[in-house]
């Protein structure tokens, strides 16, 4: 009996350039031996409902879109009573978490990484009642990487993200915060956040830190406490550049579990995509709790 795959794919993904290439898809998986079921999401959360209530026989699922649709897939997959193996064909416009993973960017190239490639065991974040696959932050910079051009990063890189935010801080806001994990309690104002397990955020790599494993049941969290003086911005600018610079406005560490306590709602993103206003958050990491389809390892 041929494998069966459900296909979850969204139309709009990126510059919609599934559509030119997903029959050449669909042909890939067909030849590997897979009945296709194919579903065009056609809004917000359709591919969390069409993972959770999928009927069963199913041996993979796999997923075509942006950062947001696999978030999607996957929070579908985790609040399901049996976890499939989940292959990813990006689609958008920054594709994050495919890039940590060594998905390549050709579409017709992941697609065969999915029949032919190998399982990894992923973490997967917990965020009170939400998933998240790379990244959950709040604050200043959140929705720069997003909105900054590609061709503008490609030129000036990790600069494009820092001096993008650097412009908005005279009218920036702060969050009054007690942050508490296993190892330690910090409070203060904070103008930015972020709790990551991916080597790139926004398409800016090396971002998150240094020797990053995306199994290891651990998080990279950087936080960034208000700057006083126009000394302090520059210091925090020139130690975000260069990792070697330390600034005691920068806080990085690493954890597995933490909480983020505000006096004010605080608004986050969870991979991109608005996760709502909160004044508690608590953030967890399910260790190796996803198995995702990756390149085979080369010797």
């Amino acid at each position: 009996m041929a494998k069966q795959m459900l296909f979850v794919y969204n139309p709009r993904a990126g510059k919609a350039q599934i559509r030119s290439n997903l029959l050449d898809i669909i042909d890939t998986f067909v030849k590997a031996g897979y009945e296709v079921t194919v579903y065009p999401t056609q809004a917000a959360g359709d591919a969390v409902k069409a993972v959770r209530e999928r009927r069963d026989g199913y041996d993979m699922v796999v997923c075509s879109g942006g950062d947001g649709t696999l978030d999607e897939v996957v929070s579908g997959m985790m609040k399901s009573e049996k976890r499939l193996p989940v292959g990813y064909v990006p689609a958008g416009s920054t594709n994050d978490f495919a890039n940590s993973l060594g998905i390549p960017k050709s579409m017709l190239q992941a697609a065969d990484v999915v029949v032919n490639g190998r399982n990894f065991a992923c973490d997967v974040g917990k965020f009170n009642h939400s998933i998240f696959i790379y990244v959950a932050a709040f604050g200043i910079f959140t929705d720069v990487s997003y909105e900054t051009p590609q061709d503008t990063k490609n030129v000036l890189g990790h600069a494009a993200y820092l001096i993008e935010g650097v412009k908005r801080l005279p009218s920036v806001r702060s969050y009054p915060l007690k942050i508490t994990c296993k190892e330690s309690v910090i409070e203060g104002e904070f103008l930015y956040g972020m709790i990551t397990n991916s080597h790139s955020v926004g398409g800016f790599r090396g971002i998150t830190g240094q020797n990053v494993a995306l199994d290891d049941g651990l998080f990279e969290v950087t936080l960034i406490r208000k700057p006083s003086n126009p000394l302090d911005i520059n210091n925090i600018i020139r130690a975000l550049v260069d990792k070697r610079v330390k600034s005691e406005h920068i806080y990085t560490f690493t954890t597995e579990k933490l909480k983020v306590e505000s006096e004010e709602p605080v608004a986050w993103t969870l991979d991109g995509e608005f996760g709502g206003e909160h004044l508690t958050v608590e953030i967890e990491s399910w260790h190796q709790a996803l198995e995702i389809r990756v390149p085979k390892e080369t010797d």
